[in-house]
């Protein structure tokens, strides 16, 4: 072979490779460049093939071909090494879609697709609890094992479920649709930050399966944190893995306000915003006060256990109770950072499921939003009652927990005012707004239970809290993220489930969940306390009926996940929503919504030039009519 004449080749492909590198291929000329560079190393790699049979094969004369052999050779070599090449272009095209892109609909939709997911090993974890306890020590057989999994059980569905899907998949999705701008103000961020949570999840993962995991609860209290219980790497791995989880949140939060503050339109004015908007607005206000003090207590944890500090450790003088205080002044906002973007949810499905434009008192609602965002911040100390603290503390922290159940009250009442008067629609989506309420108030009433100090002394850390804490979260932000999926479902893929289906999906689940933490109340009246795999005998009939509703709610949402594979497969498509005007979301009338909805923000008037224009005419009009006369 001439390898003067191979190296120059050899050149030219590097060149040709070095070029694609810096291709931007979303633009169509640069798109025609790109099949074009690729064409130009196939046909180099198919003569290249085709002169080594030709000049190496042949000159051997150990393989007789002919030249008509040899292109032959040649011409299937082109032809495979075109396949070949066709599906790296797609890869790469893919590649880029999913994992470079920064729309804002792709990033909400790897939200969805990484929250399904955790949320199905959550509910392993769930089953693998539930399990245990219809049989006691007769499946896992260990109790630091129990421990671990009930931990990662409620860090994979707080941390993993709940928060990247109702606020990183419907915040993404939704939020520039709804302020009718083109996108996220920092897009390129806001595709770090979803990247962040995966890595965030392997590391706990990592703690999971690190010398036996960590099994102190999912508060992390020390001295079970410390070394003294925890010698191993599993506590570090889980502290690293809530920093990024932070860090993600941080971003969101930061990204959000710039998008919301500076990028709607001017006609879009504060009391114009929709509420789900509004009740994002108001979490990451809480997320950007109450994760960096979560970061500080781990922080302090961490060294604790690598560099010998003593925060938490009273031979060092320090105090463990400092981290209690810490951790739950970052807890019990979080509380509320899960069921907030539900309540702006449940207040967009109900407006729309009774026909009306508006919600009943919607300034009303923002407002009792922020009233529960602040005194949500003043309330931590009813997780301590049994902790030592003094009666005063104890009695203003019982009053502040029983205040903050009237902004509550409020936003219930004001979806019931909805409600009245309007005709419900017997759509799916309904079903689970109600289910909501049910459920939500049922937990809130627990709660006012507990707020009692004297109560909540006697039924602390018994099963009454956590069917307290399931029936506001597990019910009510859970079946506020199914109200907002069912009624968003068609916008973000164009095509609808199966409407009977669902209905019967909502009433298994309905029915599953309420069997399962229902008698947990009775449970905690009767004083079994949690975290343990072992009970007396009397408690045996309330974790049977327990553990049949979970299967059930098992059951459910293996019918769900059927029931979108065969939305999906039927593609059965919207014509067009029966939803009013107002919604800002639905105004494109193509479905799904175009990959780019807007290319610039809307041209808009700012209130003050409105009011000149309008007195402009106002005066040209007087002018008028003062000249007729």
């Amino acid at each position: 072979m001439n390898l003067k004449l191979f190296g120059k080749r050899i050149n030219r492909v590097k060149k040709i490779f070095f070029r694609l590198m810096s291709l931007n291929v979303n633009n169509t000329q640069n798109k025609i460049d790109f099949i074009y560079q690729i064409e130009q190393i196939v046909r180099f790699y198919a003569s290249f093939i085709e002169r080594f049979f030709k000049e190496v094969v042949f000159s051997t004369k150990k393989v007789f071909l002919s030249d008509s052999s040899v292109r032959v050779v040649g011409g299937f070599a082109e032809k495979l090494l075109l396949r070949v090449f066709n599906r790296v272009c797609l890869s790469y095209e893919w590649i880029v879609r999913w994992i470079g892109r920064a729309n804002h609909k792709d990033i909400g939709t790897l939200y969805f697709i990484f929250s399904f997911w955790a949320g199905l090993v959550g509910t392993g974890f769930r089953v693998i609890i539930r399990l245990e306890l219809s049989r006691p020590m007769r499946f896992l057989k260990d109790f630091q094992l129990y421990n671990v999994v009930v931990t990662t059980h409620g860090l994979v569905m707080i941390f993993f479920l709940v928060m990247p899907m109702i606020i990183g998949g419907f915040g993404n999705w939704l939020v520039p649709l709804m302020l009718a701008v083109p996108d996220m103000a920092f897009a390129r961020i806001n595709n770090l930050r979803f990247w962040v949570l995966p890595s965030s999840f392997t590391l706990m993962g990592f703690s999971l399966f690190s010398e036996g995991g960590f099994g102190g609860g999912w508060t992390l209290y020390p001295p079970l944190s410390r070394n003294i219980a925890h010698s191993g790497p599993a506590i570090d791995f889980l502290i690293l893995s809530l920093h990024l989880g932070g860090l993600s949140s941080i971003m969101a939060s930061l990204n959000f306000y710039r998008t919301w503050g500076n990028s709607r339109s001017g006609c879009h004015n504060f009391l114009r915003v929709p509420l789900f908007c509004r009740s994002l607005g108001v979490t990451r206000f809480l997320l950007l006060l109450a994760i960096p003090v979560l970061a500080g207590a781990l922080t302090m944890l961490l060294t604790d256990r690598n560099i010998n500090t003593s925060f938490f450790d009273p031979v060092g003088l320090g105090d463990s109770m400092l981290f209690v205080h810490l951790f739950w002044f970052f807890g019990h906002p979080e509380v509320y950072i899960l069921i907030l973007p539900a309540f702006g949810i449940i207040s967009h499905v109900i407006k729309v499921g009774v026909g009306k434009s508006r919600i009943f008192g919607k300034v009303a609602m923002f407002w009792a939003m922020c009233s529960i965002g602040v005194l949500g911040f003043i309330v931590w100390g009813h997780h301590m009652f049994t902790m030592g603290i003094n009666v005063d503390s104890r009695a203003f922290f019982r009053t502040m927990t029983i205040i903050i159940a009237i902004p509550t009250g409020v936003k219930v009442f004001r979806w019931l005012a909805t409600l009245w008067g309007g005709k419900i629609r017997r759509w799916p989506i309904m079903y689970w707004a109600l289910g909501f309420l049910v459920f939500f108030t049922v937990g809130g009433l627990t709660g006012i239970v507990l707020s009692r100090a004297s109560l909540d002394v006697i039924l602390h850390d018994t099963y009454y809290v956590t069917a307290h804490f399931h029936y506001v979260l597990r019910m009510g932000a859970v079946f506020g993220m199914f109200a907002g999926f069912h009624y968003w479902f068609p916008l973000f893929t164009g095509v609808g489930l199966h409407g009977v289906w669902r209905k019967a999906q909502f009433i298994s689940i309905f029915v599953g969940v309420n069997f399962t933490f229902f008698p947990q109340h009775f449970l905690g009246l009767g004083g079994m306390p949690r975290r343990y795999p072992i009970y007396r005998d009397n408690f045996f009939f309330f974790n049977y009926i327990s553990r049949w509703g979970s299967s059930v709610s098992l059951g459910s949402l293996c019918f769900f996940l059927w029931i979108m594979y065969e939305g999906m497969y039927s593609q059965r498509s919207l014509i067009f929503p029966l939803v009013p005007k107002t919604e800002v979301e639905w105004m494109y009338r193509v479905y799904p919504v175009p990959f780019h909805g807007l290319m610039q923000r809307c041209v808009s008037y700012q209130p003050s030039e409105l009011r000149k224009t309008m007195r402009e005419k106002l005066s040209y009009r007087v002018d008028s009519k003062n000249s007729l006369k």
